[in-house]
């Protein structure tokens, strides 16, 4: 091995799906309980004969080992304890790797009581507000964790690939011969109708509903105006239901949601990724990505997927020894709200508050749908990326139903900008001064930024009366 490897974390994780002890664990592998311990620990690194025993044992992919999950984790907490709302104390990014690799378990109790608070501290503001207005209280609030960001979450710390879904769906997909025939919603509906004797009908008028599904006259009704795409993409989400019902059952029973909702949410979630993983099959939508160099506009036409599919696929090319380029995705409102963030990367999203207005992705917007901006952007930790961002408009039924527009962003290091289409004419190795962007003005470390919408959380403000910028304060610095 060309550098000791640490992963005391990964060998934790793996004992613990086995439901093994320290003591079992390293009878099996063939060491003593103390080595185990010590590896566990980071006092020792794991040797190549070990990862190979545990490969043989296990059946774990020895990727698993190479995997630094744990930057993500170090920097969520940097953006709870930048929070000196909650705590006085002075927390080095040092301390917190310290911390986040010796007692994983630990950091996800930090972060799930620093949401609590959070909740805690903005219902108590909602309450309040209530009190002037007179408006009342809804029964039965509490402090937990909003059930969408739990599912968002194990989606973050997964790399958002499933592998046992992804590959069903890839076996579906070659045995429904998708990937050679004309139209995929015809040799969908008639795969339906062969495999289960249920027949798709396309309804023309809109209800409020895309797709329905009557289990009593082995019926599914389309909205027949919807795009392609979108019929393509609903009827992979039935097949899911009734293909990989079981499956999808075991990632949520391993995921260990604290509720209900964040139990149904995941379910539509899981859907939704085998239907996309159905459309665009592991290797051949890797390769073809690679061929055209990440042409999203290109692999939408050629492969009959929208351009928010495509992008949400590129997110989840990770498959243990077939990785694909690693990306970010998100998918942001017109007010600024993160419906869909996703990253194979160590780029950082905020977990709390808004997104850096520096960011290219909320320039999308002022742009004409599907067209494409590239920026290279640096985070303040010092790594590049290639931020890659367009506007969608999505299909409306008629005039009261509204324009719904979303801004979606996908990006990767630069290092890999010779493999992506859209860096071209960036001149990215020449590039001195990239835009710099941070997760939000609550916790950015840049004070001069001119596009700052309010100082960082950690910092005192003041007023100069002698002197006024474009940011009207200043900050007191500490030494």
């Amino acid at each position: 091995m060309s550098k000791k490897l640490y992963s005391g974390h990964t060998l934790k994780q793996i004992r613990s799906d086995f439901d093994l002890s320290q003591t079992e664990f390293a009878k099996k592998i063939g060491l003593s309980t103390a080595y185990v311990n010590q590896i566990e620990n980071n006092n020792r690194p794991v040797t190549a004969s070990v990862l190979l025993t545990i490969n043989r044992i296990f059946g774990v992919d020895l990727a698993a080992f190479e995997k630094n999950d744990l930057d993500r984790v170090v920097q969520d907490l940097q953006e709870v304890f930048a929070d000196t709302q909650f705590h006085s104390s002075s927390v080095s990014r040092q301390e917190i790797q310290e911390l986040v690799t010796r007692a994983p378990g630990i950091t996800k109790v930090i972060m799930d009581l620093y949401g609590a608070l959070r909740n805690y501290h903005d219902r108590d503001a909602i309450e309040d507000e209530l009190v002037h207005t007179g408006g009342a209280e809804e029964s039965g609030s509490g402090i937990r964790m909003s059930a969408y960001d739990e599912v968002r979450d194990y989606f973050h710390y997964t790399d958002n690939y499933v592998d046992s879904l992804d590959r069903a769906a890839e076996k579906l997909a070659y045995e429904i011969s998708l990937h050679n025939c004309p139209s995929k919603f015809d040799r969908l509906t008639g795969w339906l109708k062969k495999k289960f004797d249920i027949a798709v009908e396309q309804h023309p008028d809109y209800s409020g509903t895309l797709i329905r599904q009557e289990d009593y006259t082995r019926k599914i009704s389309v909205y027949r105006a919807s795009p392609q795409s979108t019929k393509n993409f609903l009827l992979g989400s039935v097949i899911a239901e009734l293909c990989v019902k079981d499956l999808i059952s075991e990632e949520v029973k391993r995921a260990k949601f604290k509720t209900r909702s964040a139990e149904s949410i995941a379910r539509l979630a899981l859907r939704n990724y085998f239907s996309g993983a159905l459309l665009l099959p592991y290797d051949d939508f890797l390769r073809a990505a690679a061929k055209c160099r990440h042409d999203i506009q290109l692999l939408s036409n050629t492969m009959d997927a929208s351009i928010e599919t495509i992008c949400h696929r590129l997110s989840t090319l990770q498959r243990p020894g077939a990785n694909g380029l690693p990306f970010y995705f998100v998918k942001i409102d017109r007010a600024g709200n993160v419906v869909k963030r996703h990253s194979a990367t160590r780029f950082q999203f905020a977990r709390f508050g808004g997104s850096c207005p520096r960011w290219n992705v909320h320039q999308a917007f002022e742009q004409n749908s599907n067209k494409f901006t590239a920026q290279v952007a640096q985070m303040p930790d010092g790594v590049q990326y290639l931020c890659i961002a367009t506007s969608i408009t999505k299909h409306q039924a008629d005039y009261s139903t509204g324009e719904r527009r979303y801004a979606l962003g996908i990006g990767c290091e630069v290092k890999y900008a010779d493999a992506i289409v859209y860096a071209d004419g960036l001149a990215v190795d020449e590039v001195s001064e990239p835009e710099p962007i941070g997760v939000n003005c609550r916790i950015c470390s840049r004070d001069n930024c001119e596009q700052r919408a309010f100082p960082a959380i950690d910092k005192e403000p003041f007023i100069d009366p002698g002197q006024r910028g474009i940011v009207p304060y200043r900050v007191k610095t500490t030494d």
